[in-house]
């Protein structure tokens, strides 16, 4: 587990005002606490800080070197904004070389499942007690070939050496599900469409077979025509 190094100063002010005005001399709020001391109120650099979680996750381990003092700390809560993504708070919780501690990880799915399988997915961290120092920043979670029907569960889980899972292992990681068939879709459609009162438009075919039984004018030949034309002019002579 990388140990990113950060250069922190003491803050004297608080409030929502002096926050801002941190912020906007390129420098992250924060709180360090932990083992029985006081809160310490301090700020990191905004962009090292950002690039440290970057590269080492959510649990990176960080050296805090403050008054030219070192201190390992681990990310306890991070606020940032919605909108601009900019890290607004930090809480950082002290920690020691061989000491245990509990943190969430992150689950990464790799592979991909049997083609008739649709993944679904219901835990996105599990939780896990390891050395502060040998954090994981990720367990990776192999899909390759699952059909529907297995799931994976926390207790599946291949865990860093010398860690020990905190979630309950019979908990879904991963569930599979069976692709539905055509006929399914098409039988789920025609009931939603009942449900909202919708008709379903008549086929082509049986929109033409609605038409048989009109009646259409024939069209009268010539030869008609011209024997009514001399028996009207025998009348006028």
């Amino acid at each position: 587990m990388a140990d990113f190094r950060l250069d922190a100063e003491s803050r004297t002010e608080f409030g929502k005002g002096s926050a801002r005005r941190t912020r906007r001399a390129g420098r992250v709020p924060a709180v360090l606490y932990g083992h029985g001391q006081d809160v310490v109120h301090l700020s990191l650099p905004a962009r090292e800080f950002a690039a440290a979680l970057r590269n080492g996750g959510t649990n990176v381990l960080l050296t805090i070197v403050l008054d030219g003092k070192e201190q390992l700390a681990l990310t306890k809560a991070v606020q940032r904004d919605p909108l601009t993504r900019v890290h607004e708070h930090v809480d950082l919780l002290l920690v020691r070389r061989g000491e245990k501690t509990t943190v969430e990880v992150p689950i990464v799915i790799v592979g991909q499942p049997a083609p008739d399988a649709i993944p679904n997915h219901q835990l996105n961290t599990v939780s896990i007690e390891a050395d502060a120092t040998r954090l994981p920043d990720s367990i990776e979670v192999d899909v390759t070939g699952r059909e529907a029907g297995q799931g994976i569960t926390a207790g599946d889980l291949a865990l860093p050496a010398g860690s020990t899972l905190i979630t309950d292992p019979e908990a879904l990681v991963i569930g599979f599900l069976g692709a539905p068939t055509a006929e399914a879709l098409e039988a789920e459609l025609a009931e939603a469409e009942a449900e909202a009162g919708i008709e379903r438009e008549e086929s082509d075919e049986a929109a033409e077979g609605a038409g048989e039984g009109d009646v259409v004018p024939e069209p009268q030949d010539q030869g008609s025509g011209e024997s009514m034309d001399a028996a009207e002019n025998s009348k006028n002579d």
